[in-house]
């Protein structure tokens, strides 16, 4: 299959004064109080934040960085009216097989680029050429370099825009979709509505909106499952429901003040992965900061929580339009998990069947919701043994 249209070549350029301004807004920072005691328990930790920012404002290189992410081939062109950034490494192998790979929040294409070289080179990491990937990793509209959505609802259209990335601008008739957190949910709407051309999926997660469709049969480990999301909404949820209703209210603050952003958002990497409390056993200083950098000089938070506007606040006629694809896509489409411990939710497996064709069901020895980013290594060999068999 040829691409019916090309993609313009994109490059990572921050201008100087963007870089000069955040210095100084670092430096201005005006600090809040903490209760005594309450370290992690109430947030971000006052002290740890303090630390990172001194860190962020005066050893911080982002141009180091900057040529780092430029390694990768990364291009950027409008798919369905909509500027798409992306990254196409190709695999170093006899036959790659084409996967898209969607991240979540909060984070962007950063999450896959420990993993990235393991897919198109396995060789080089002690694995078989044959198991080669060609490897898309575009950006979520609203998250890093993609443009903002042009209007609400447009997360239930990002499949059909990675579609037509694979297909019509990469060439690819058949191929695998990878994801976790928003990125399984769009990866489950790319298997419903595009099950010509989604060979397997693989996930990381059952797409937490199903938690809102009890069945009226649960087994026992179903139940549990709904009673710990009960308890983790109450304790951990608040950031969604303030996303999911006021997002503009919350976004002006943290658009301003990237201080207030990495108290936002790097509670979130310790929270959510399997660092045991020590959020720099998983993600160094330079890690987080980038990641930080990313939705910074992108001015992405705001857009991003529109991920989360669009699933609370769609219509009657979207949940319809998603019942119907749900009657004939991706039930067909093989579909295997990696559930990693330390992640948010751990669904039993039958919770999994209810809405997907599982093949394959891995509980992985280790890690958390940022499984590419903390252990690429084991999620890396979990996609070549899942997708060989489908590469003929």
């Amino acid at each position: 299959m040829q691409p019916e249209q090309s993609a313009d070549s994109f490059r990572i350029d921050v201008a100087e004064d963007v870089l000069r301004d955040v210095r100084q807004r670092l430096a201005n920072t005006r600090w809040s109080y903490q209760a005594p005691g309450t370290a992690w328990d109430a947030g971000t930790d006052y002290e740890y934040l303090k630390e990172l920012v001194a860190y962020w404002a005066n050893s911080y290189n982002w141009r180091t960085h900057e040529a780092v992410l430029n390694r990768f081939a990364h291009y950027k062109t409008a798919v369905g009216g909509i500027g798409i950034h992306f990254i196409h490494e190709r695999g170093k192998g006899p036959k790659p097989f084409p996967l898209i790979l969607t991240h979540g929040y909060p984070d962007s294409f950063y999450r896959f680029t420990k993993i990235i070289p393991m897919l198109t080179d396995p060789e080089a990491f002690g694995g078989s050429a044959e198991d080669s990937f060609d490897v898309v990793v575009p950006d979520l509209p609203g998250y890093g370099f993609s443009d903002r959505p042009p209007e609400t609802g447009t997360l239930f259209r990002v499949n059909d825009l990675w579609a037509q990335l694979m297909r019509d601008i990469l060439g690819y008739r058949r191929f695998g979709a990878h994801g976790g957190d928003w990125g399984s949910t769009v990866t489950e709407q790319l298997a419903r509505s595009h099950a010509d051309s989604v060979v397997a999926i693989h996930l990381t997660d059952v797409p937490f909106g199903h938690l809102f469709q009890k069945p009226s049969d649960p087994s026992t480990a179903e139940m549990k499952l709904f009673a710990d999301n009960e308890q983790w909404l109450q304790k951990e949820g608040a950031y969604a429901l303030i996303q999911s209703s006021k997002p503009q209210s919350l976004a002006q603050g943290l658009n301003d003040s990237p201080a207030g952003l990495a108290a936002w958002l790097v509670e979130k990497f310790r929270t959510w992965s399997d660092c045991g409390g020590d959020i720099e056993s998983r993600f160094t200083k330079d890690e987080l900061v980038t990641q930080l950098m990313i939705y910074w000089v992108t001015q992405s938070i705001g857009p991003s929580f529109l991920t989360y506007y669009d699933y609370a606040n769609a219509g009657a006629l979207t949940w319809l339009k998603e019942a119907m694809k749900k009657w004939t896509g991706s039930s067909k489409v093989p579909a295997a998990f990696a559930l990693f411990p330390a992640d948010i939710s751990h669904p039993p497996r039958e919770w999994a069947e209810r809405f997907f064709n599982v093949q394959r069901w891995t509980p992985m020895p280790r890690g958390g919701h940022f499984g590419a980013f903390e252990e690429p290594g084991l999620l890396a060999e979990e996609l070549r043994i899942w997708f060989r068999q489908f590469r003929s």
